[in-house]
């Protein structure tokens, strides 16, 4: 079963870039990354630029409608994610312990919607 763990933080929760502790914290995304390759539980995986980078969209009453940023105001926002192919809940969430942020910010572990139960 496929799952995707979303990466949470507040901006400046963590180590900051230029510090001894960013590269540990860099390491440890790099140890988890070859671990999860290694296990063959990684399907994909990337870090997102910053939220002010973000345009959101909703469409209402037929029309489109963009936003700078993203659409929920939040303390912690989305910074990367990784999508594991996994036996269970429980193994994805032993390869989502893994990730440096979680010590930082939240890991949010959801399983991906397989339709293909429905036919």
């Amino acid at each position: 079963m496929k799952y995707l763990a979303l990466i949470y933080s507040a901006q400046n929760s963590g180590p900051m870039p230029g510090t001894p502790e960013f590269g540990e914290f860099m390491g440890g995304y790099q140890t988890a990354t070859k671990t999860y390759q290694d296990d063959e539980v990684m399907l994909a995986g990337e870090a997102l630029e910053d939220t002010s980078t973000a345009t959101s969209i909703r469409i209402r009453n037929g029309k489109t409608e963009t936003m700078d940023g993203p659409f929920a105001e939040t303390k912690e926002q989305l910074g990367g994610f990784y999508l594991f192919e996994c036996k269970n809940i429980d193994e994805a969430i032993k390869y989502a312990e893994m990730i440096p942020t979680a010590k930082y910010g939240t890991i949010e572990v959801r399983p991906i919607m397989d339709y293909s139960k429905f036919d």
